[in-house]
C-alpha cells in the first residue's frame, strides 16, 4: 500500500508543478487551485510513505516520477522540443526509480 501511495504521489507532484507553471506566477485561478491541491495530495501521500518507506528512497522516486512526467506532459504538448538525449535522460531516471524500488526492503 505505501508503495501505491508513493507512486501516486509522484503523479500528484507532476500536476502540481505543471499546474504551478501555468499559473503565471499563481495569477491565474484555476491553475493556482489545480496546484494547492496537487500540492497537498502530493505531499500528504509522500508523508504516509515514508511512515515504512525510508526518506531517501521514498524521496527520491518521488522526484523521479514527478520529474519524468512532467518533461514527457512538456514534449507531448510541445511546450518542450524533444530530443534524443532527453528521451535517454528520462529512460535513465525511470530506470533508477524502478531500481530504488528492486532494492528497497
Amino acid at each position: 500500500m505505501y508503495w501505491a501511495v508513493l507512486i501516486i504521489s509522484g503523479v500528484f507532484e507532476a500536476v502540481w508543478a505543471v499546474a504551478l507553471g501555468m499559473s503565471e506566477g499563481l495569477s491565474k485561478v484555476v491553475p493556482t487551485i489545480i496546484f494547492v491541491a496537487g500540492l497537498i495530495i502530493s505531499m500528504a501521500g509522500l508523508a504516509y510513505a515514508m511512515k515504512e518507506i525510508p526518506v531517501g528512497t521514498a524521496y527520491a522516486i518521488w522526484v523521479g516520477i514527478g520529474a519524468s512526467l512532467a518533461v514527457i506532459y512538456s514534449l507531448a504538448t510541445g511546450q518542450e522540443a524533444f530530443s534524443l538525449l532527453k528521451a535517454v535522460f528520462i529512460l535513465g531516471l525511470v530506470g533508477c526509480v524502478i531500481g530504488l524500488k528492486a532494492v528497497s526492503h
